[in-house]
């Protein structure tokens, strides 16, 4: 089996970290091409080194880096420090990274790399969508080589940071807008699925009896993550972003279908919304797959297996 070209754009942020992790454990699968971070859950030199920390957790050093746009397209700028603590990946406990961030901006990275690709590259897309947006913007024949954008935003219900809105898409809905019309292959994994993906303390526990530094650093991060997120959800935190690389390895453990897809970019209580036409009423084309359920425990069962596989560190 030929690896997929991947690049992961993220945020980190407690849960990218550990999507990041699990991408690292699969090198057998993905031809990871770099990462590109973006701001969001914290400011953007926060989250370009705490990729580059994971990256080195991860044992994986010949990953490039790129850090990418440090606020949002229109907007003014929203982190989320009260969820994911000051560093971002409070918890982790890790040291300096070793190597630098690439020179070169992460959205120059997007657009070289898809224009000159010998096979289409996908795009795991683990917070606001400003870079993957500026990408197209700058130049819309990378467009023609992307297999697909499998994209952590957004919700069919309710939101998470506002009544309407989940965070990744509220963080900048106007980059949102620009990917979810650019007529790319486009899955979306939003809180209704990853809502799912519950780290209950048995979970956990199966992870720290792995016994290695990579999961002593989840469990330390999901730690204060699931404390931070105990009021809403009484048994644990949420998983979001590693439900985008579990769907790559692993997609049976999914369900969902196609619909129309859009983003409220207008001012008022619906700001940063993903209006999910499930019933077709628009008569519209569908825009993108849109996931809905998720076989937790499998997807557990995958996190666990994987992360056993990194190197045991210290």
């Amino acid at each position: 089996m030929s690896r997929r070209p991947l690049i992961v754009d993220c945020d980190p942020g407690q849960d990218d970290a550990v999507a990041l992790l699990l991408a690292f454990a699969a090198p057998e699968e993905f031809d990871l091409l770099g990462i590109t971070a973006v701001a969001g859950n914290v400011p953007l030199a926060l989250t370009e080194s705490n990729a580059r920390r994971i990256r080195d957790l991860g044992g994986r050093p010949e990953v490039p880096v790129y850090a990418g746009c440090p606020r949002p397209m229109v907007r003014e700028p929203v982190t989320a420090e009260r969820i994911h603590g000051a560093t971002g990946i409070d918890g982790a406990d890790l040291p300096e990274p070793v190597r630098p961030a690439e020179a070169a901006h992460a959205v120059d990275f997007l657009v070289e790399t898809l224009l000159s690709a010998p096979e289409p590259v996908t795009l795991a897309t683990l917070g606001p969508l400003t870079n993957v947006a500026l990408a197209i913007v700058k130049n819309p024949a990378v467009l023609a080589n992307l297999h697909e954008i499998v994209a952590m935003g957004g919700a069919i219900g309710t939101g998470n940071v506002t009544a309407s809105a989940e965070f990744n898409i509220f963080a900048d809905p106007h980059a949102a807008h620009v990917v979810f019309e650019a007529g790319a292959p486009l899955t979306m994994i939003g809180l209704d699925v990853t809502h799912q993906a519950i780290a209950t303390p048995p979970r956990l526990e199966a992870i720290r009896a792995l016994g290695t530094a990579p999961a002593a650093a989840v469990c330390g991060m999901l730690d204060l993550y699931g404390a931070k997120n105990m009021a809403a959800y009484h048994h644990g935190a949420p998983l979001h972003d590693p439900c985008v690389i579990a769907w790559l390895l692993q997609p049976d453990l999914f369900e969902g279908r196609e619909m129309r897809v859009d983003i409220d970019i207008a001012d008022g209580p619906c700001f940063g919304r993903t209006v999910c036409d499930v019933r077709g009423r628009s008569g519209r084309p569908a825009n993108a797959r849109v996931l809905e359920r998720l076989d937790a425990d499998g997807f557990f069962a995958l996190l666990t297996e994987r992360l056993a596989r990194l190197p045991a560190g210290a």
